[in-house]
């Protein structure tokens, strides 16, 4: 079969052929319909210092968000049959550590993560864990299928105990548009948000269009001085500060203002990652603020992806989610889809299965 191959450790990557995988038991083979293109992808793609750490062994067929039609399954496998349209859950666990075994399998200790450890999803064809398949409503379009993974990274953020009530009616700061901070804002306002104000460079044209787009009320540049970027947040929350802060930027500053931002008694969930350790006032901006703080990693198994579905019931949403995707290329134009992210002129990319 054709697949996006990974061999050396360097920049690039090649479509070449490798052998068709087997669904072996408890397995399932899936012909891939859709893929997109994810922030990991694209560090794989250049070799960067985060890759060349995290990536154990080459080579690897990366990529990770996809939509697919189950056309093969193993001994022993019951819940999925052939002909399901599937995502997948890239989680790929044991089963048997104690945060497996205490329901919290998405920080499973022996954790791979598909496309990243595992052969994973830019190829004609990707075998999967039976668990890890998760079978699609068949109104679902293969173009909003891929993006289900990435948007269940956005559901945890935004409700960390799958609870709308947390949301409805609350002031909300979303730090960072990127394609799951987008996600985030589409979630919020869904669920009935009072307020989301976003932060992003002004010089993310793209994202912070859709940003307003999508339904922010208002978008804010991240790089205002720290007390100016502050100080909006509280007047535009008639100087209570928000009520919920997400960050999602991975930039440190912005984990220290949303702090600042916070409303005492507030909560805090950060997703997004750091390319160092960052100080915090932590008497300040947690002990006696009172606040709540979520580390968000991943998607919990699988109350995320129930509490997902729900919400994409709403037509509405499913429409705001959809714009996400800025450009669709054939997949033998992989190398054309890095270059749009790396130049900032596409939020998300979804690549079609044409080699």
């Amino acid at each position: 079969m054709h697949a996006v191959g990974k061999r050396n450790r360097e920049p690039g990557a090649e479509i070449e052929e490798v052998a068709k995988p087997v669904a072996g038991k408890d397995e399932v083979l899936v012909q891939t319909k859709m893929t997109s293109i994810c922030g990991t992808d694209d560090h794989i793609w250049d070799w960067n210092h985060w890759a060349q750490k995290r990536v154990k062994a080459l080579p690897i067929v990366f990529g990770h968000e996809f939509c697919g039609e189950v056309v093969e399954v193993g001994k022993g496998v019951k819940k999925v049959a052939v002909g399901d349209m599937v995502s997948a859950e890239t989680h790929i666990v044991d089963g048997t550590c104690y945060q497996c075994r205490t329901g919290r399998m998405h920080i499973c200790r022996s954790m791979k993560i598909l496309g990243v450890d595992t052969d994973g999803v830019f190829a004609e064809y990707v075998k999967l864990p039976e668990r890890n398949a998760i079978k699609l409503p068949r109104w679902m379009e293969p173009s909003l299928g891929s993006l289900l993974e990435p948007l269940g990274n956005a559901t945890f953020t935004v409700f960390p105990n799958d609870c709308f009530h947390d949301i409805k009616g609350k002031n909300v700061v979303v730090a960072g548009c990127g394609p799951i901070g987008l996600m985030a804002i589409a979630l919020l306002k869904t669920v009935g948000a009072k307020q989301v104000i976003a932060t992003e460079l002004a010089s993310e044209k793209v994202r912070s269009a859709l940003a307003k787009r999508i339904g922010a009320d208002v978008v804010l540049d991240a790089a205002m001085g720290n007390g100016a970027l502050v100080k909006e947040v509280k007047e535009l929350t008639d100087n209570d500060g928000a009520d919920v802060c997400l960050e999602m930027s991975g930039a440190a500053s912005a984990l220290r203002q949303v702090f600042e931002m916070l409303t005492p008694g507030g909560r805090v969930s950060i997703l997004g990652l750091y390319n160092d350790p960052v100080t915090l006032d932590v008497n300040n901006a947690i002990t006696f603020k009172s606040a709540t703080v979520f580390g968000i990693t991943g998607r919990k198994m699988f109350q995320t992806w129930d509490t997902m579905f729900k919400v994409l019931k709403n037509p509405a949403f499913r429409t705001k989610l959809s714009s996400i995707i800025t450009h669709t290329l054939p997949i033998r134009d992989i190398e054309k889809g890095m270059e749009l992210i790396r130049t900032k002129q596409a939020a998300k990319v979804s690549l079609k299965p044409e080699w």
